[in-house]
């Protein structure tokens, strides 16, 4: 009889010249993720101070064709308006109805997009008088809006860590980014800047500004925007808000709610 132990062995001896003719394969090396690039560290470097309406909660700041358009937060008392930048002098102004709380703004050449807090409702005006055209309904909250030229897209926040895309004729939304810094959501991403294909964005509540790759929603830079206001000027006044780009240059105007001051600025490496 043959022993039971016979045929696992033979089995075992076929497999393994079986194996020895053939070519063995090697592993194939682990894939590595891409590494987001360092966050650069900047801060501010004050060119030039101009006068700001102490009593304007300021949500979103532009500057275009040479006219400085901001809009203003706060229920009953939320506008548009035009500003003299040198004197702060508000020379045109449009009030939202006092059930709606303005939020981030965008200059067009052809319209001003003005968006709301909770509402859901964006206002499209002209960009000379400032009148209404139309309103477009959007879902969940808006935040901050910026128009990004070379993709010919707005991109707007809505308080966590989603930058949506949306048609800048229709407010359609087309697409969307997560943001995030070191690996970590970065929320409450609010007024935001669109510079050269890239997103500015100020932090609620922080003395924070970000600057955003739209395409992958990796923070590239963080400013520290901190002690621009003196003590005198930090009474009355509430957090940084509102950054605008100064066009054909590396500058930007600066400023936050409620503040009695402007600044013109550079964001620089070095302490």
């Amino acid at each position: 009889m043959r022993s039971r132990r016979m045929i696992p062995l033979v089995a075992v001896a076929a497999l393994l010249v079986a194996g020895c003719s053939r070519t063995v394969e090697p592993s194939p090396m682990p894939l590595i993720p891409d590494q987001a690039a360092p966050v650069e560290r900047l801060r501010v470097e004050v060119l030039e101070r101009y006068p700001h309406d102490s009593a304007a909660f300021t949500q979103g700041l532009e500057l275009h064709d040479g006219a400085l358009y901001e809009g203003t937060g706060q229920y009953g008392e939320s506008e548009l308006r035009i500003v003299d930048l040198a004197s702060g002098e508000v020379r045109q102004r449009v009030s939202l109805p006092d059930t709606d709380f303005g939020e981030g703004i965008t200059v067009l050449d052809s319209r001003v997009w003005q968006i709301t807090w909770r509402e859901g409702v964006a206002y499209e005006r002209d960009p000379d008088t400032l009148a209404e055209v139309r309103q477009v309904r959007y879902d969940g909250e808006g935040w901050g809006v910026c128009h990004d030229e070379g993709a010919d897209r707005l991109v707007m926040s809505d308080g966590t860590n989603r930058l949506s895309f949306r048609d800048p004729e229709s407010f359609t939304e087309t697409g969307a980014a997560a943001v995030m810094l070191d690996g970590i959501p970065l929320t409450e991403i609010n007024e935001l800047e669109c510079v050269g294909g890239e997103v500015w964005a100020n932090v609620w509540q922080t003395d924070r500004i970000v600057r955003i790759d739209p395409g992958s929603g990796q923070v590239t830079a963080e400013v520290d925007a901190s002690g621009l206001l003196s003590a005198e000027e930090r009474a009355g006044a509430d957090v940084l808000n509102g950054i605008a780009a100064v066009p054909g240059t590396d500058e930007f105007l600066i400023t936050g709610k409620y503040w009695p001051t402007l600044f013109r600025v550079r964001f620089v490496t070095g302490s």
